[in-house]
């Protein structure tokens, strides 16, 4: 009997763990999830890397090694994240090759800091790339306005990219034009871009956080009857703009060429409502061509009791798109609730960079 992952992954969306630390590569826990959960990728951010070494788990000898030559926290971190990511992206050389590219990926964040600057961030993403040294790996550059330039110049140097912090239907449509051109101009410089891949990590979990404490809080019944439906109207919608935007004139050239479609991925997708199904953002996202990063709570939980249908986005546009008139009628402001998500999702990641700067340099002296 096939497991609910693995018909998951049968029916088109691409597992990937939001999750990763040396202990984890060097154990053989994360082949296993490759074997036995169907992973076909990692995706890393500043807050899962502080959690991995502030735990010190597997990286005592390198710190001693850095602290020996005399690195600053910035240098160590850079070190240890692109040693990890490197490690896993060996891991998943295999699925990579059999997925012909798009699967296998690993992913790496630049420093959040640079989330507004847009020259500091293409200068990191190359640094990164070049250090990691692997072709499936991914340099995750955030959804900012300075961060739609980066994108596109740094696929342009044909560099994979995972594009985060995604929130509004209209930041996606920017998103993926911002791909589209950054392939261009790859082609344009002579890159095959059959090598090139991209994701577009729309947030999905931290929208009903949002919408529904507002919802709480205008406390009518038609405000309580759409608590907790916004997140799956808003993901379900980006999916649709996937598929427009992937079918129209302006991709036809470039697909032509060998151009690959930058996948929708869904990100934030464990529950932080207790109430909630635990596989709610996982089994209602079922579509082709889809990918879901999930942390290994939300994996296991699927793993364990999920239903997964064979399509649970395409049909329900018309419904989402009622869900989301509905919120505003009540009173909730859908730009103000994506505007101030990018925003704390950028300083939620400053926290953890500096906690995780913290950490290190502690870690550091200790070890001198």
């Amino acid at each position: 009997m096939t497991n609910p992952l693995a018909q998951l992954a049968a029916n088109g969306v691409s597992i990937w763990l939001d999750d990763l630390s040396r202990t984890r590569i060097r154990s053989g826990a994360l082949r296993d999830l490759i074997t036995n959960r169907s992973v076909s990728g990692v995706t890393t951010n500043p807050t899962i890397f502080a959690g991995a070494i502030g735990k010190g788990e597997g990286y005592g000898e390198q710190i001693a090694q850095l602290a020996a030559e005399g690195k600053d926290a910035a240098g160590a971190i850079f070190e240890i994240t692109t040693q990890d990511v490197a490690e896993a992206c060996d891991i998943f050389a295999g699925v990579y090759t059999a997925s012909k590219g798009f699967d296998g990926r690993v992913s790496i964040e630049v420093e959040p800091g640079l989330a507004n600057d847009t020259e500091g961030t293409i200068a990191q993403a190359k640094e990164l790339f070049a250090k990691v040294a692997r072709e499936n790996v991914m340099i995750k550059i955030p959804a900012t306005k300075a961060g739609l330039g980066a994108i596109t110049a740094v696929i342009a140097e044909g560099i994979s990219v995972n594009v985060t912090l995604i929130f509004s239907l209209q930041r996606y449509r920017e998103v993926i034009a911002a791909y589209k051109a950054g392939i261009a101009q790859a082609k344009a410089a002579g890159h095959d871009i059959s090598k090139i891949h991209s994701v577009a990590s729309f947030f999905v979990s931290r929208v009903d956080t949002e919408i529904d404490k507002r919802l709480v809080a205008i406390d009518t019944p038609e405000a309580t009857e759409l608590k907790s439906k916004a997140a799956l109207a808003n993901a379900r919608l980006a999916y649709e703009v996937f598929e427009q935007a992937f079918a129209a004139d302006d991709w036809a050239d470039l697909a032509a060429a060998g151009a690959n479609v930058q996948r929708p991925l869904m990100a934030s997708t464990g529950v932080k409502d207790p109430a909630l199904l635990d596989t709610l953002y996982v089994t209602e996202l079922v579509a082709p061509q889809l990918v879901n990063t999930m942390p290994e709570k939300t994996m296991e939980a699927v793993y364990d009791h999920g239903i997964v249908p064979a399509n649970s986005i395409t049909n329900h546009y018309e419904e989402a798109r009622l869900v989301l008139d509905a919120v505003a009628k009540v009173g909730v402001s859908y730009d103000d609730v994506t505007h101030l998500l990018e925003t704390e999702g950028v300083d939620k990641f400053i926290v953890s960079w500096n906690e995780l700067v913290e950490s290190v340099d502690a870690a550091l002296a200790v070890a001198k």
